[in-house]
């Protein structure tokens, strides 16, 4: 149950996946999921008070985004399993099994904001602008989950941030020649060390979060909807790289190419694009 940093010096000797009340096993996954959920929702109604917006609608958005975003991670993760749930479809809605993809709670979530403002009749890049902030906010912190699960790592690795696990301890799809090659044997028992994507990619965010928070707060942004594509910019850049390390990748069917690494570069480049498009058009309509 260890999980250790060697290069860092730490030892955690006894991390829990999971706990029971009244004989009801409950996941840290789950809680890191709810924990980010509600970091996100503080985050976004921070935002819109201080850009006068109404708090309460994100309040609303979230309630509705988690259903919808509860379902597009299960869907995603389904659509590009399929060679497998084609055979098991009584797991498919299994969400306790695992297997959920977080670019389909993104869709989710952004499919939450359209429907939203669609009936309240309310700017869509606006709070998309807003939106994306708690969303961000969410996947720093529900990234962890992947930490007490064990899962969502890359490849062999001996950086400064490497992360030691029990070979036992991890599915044994995930695990590469390499990583077997490298492995360690301390008082009995097999390690292998890999890169923690799931720190990374928190790390990243964290980073694309206080960018895009200064831009906002500093009135660097140019138009409703600026916000929002630089976080799918900035995300798709840090995603296309931590994707390709992972060795867990959901790929389109019969090949070898990453689904979320390529809807990763999509996005980076799409978003840039179009940043860029919108900027040089309301610069010319000032001249």
């Amino acid at each position: 149950m260890s999980i250790d940093f060697p290069n860092l010096g730490i030892h955690l000797p006894y991390v829990i996946k999971s706990f029971s009340v009244f004989g009801y096993e409950i996941a840290l996954y789950g809680i890191t999921m709810a924990l980010g959920i509600l970091a996100g929702l503080y985050v976004a109604m921070w935002m819109a008070k201080k850009t006068g917006q109404e708090s309460d609608d994100y309040v609303n958005i979230a309630l509705l985004g988690i259903v919808l975003g509860l379902l597009g991670a299960r869907t995603y993760y389904v659509v590009f399993s399929w060679d497998y749930y084609k055979d098991h479809l009584n797991e498919i809605l299994d969400f306790r099994g695992g297997g959920l993809a977080l670019y389909g709670s993104l869709i989710g979530a952004v499919l939450a904001v359209l429907i939203y403002c669609g009936v309240k009749k309310l700017k869509i890049p606006l709070i998309l602008d807003t939106a994306c902030l708690g969303m961000v906010t969410g996947q720093i912190v529900g990234r962890w989950g992947n930490f007490f699960n064990r899962e969502a790592f890359g490849g062999y690795t001996d950086n400064l941030l490497a992360m030691r696990l029990p070979l036992d301890a991890v599915r044994a799809a995930e695990v590469t020649e390499q990583m077997r090659e490298h492995a360690q044997v301390i008082g009995g028992i097999t390690y292998i060390q890999v890169h923690p994507t799931f720190l990374y990619e928190s790390l990243w965010n964290l980073a694309v979060l206080i960018v895009l928070v200064i831009i906002t707060l500093k009135h660097l942004k140019r138009f409703h909807g600026e916000i929002f594509l630089g976080y799918l910019m900035l995300y798709g850049i840090g995603r296309f790289w931590i994707e390709g390390l992972r060795t867990d990748q959901l790929r389109f069917w019969g090949t070898q190419i990453a689904v979320s690494q390529v809807l990763a570069a999509i996005l980076a480049v799409g978003s840039a694009v179009l940043i860029l498009l919108i900027r040089s058009r309301n610069s010319s309509r000032n001249l």
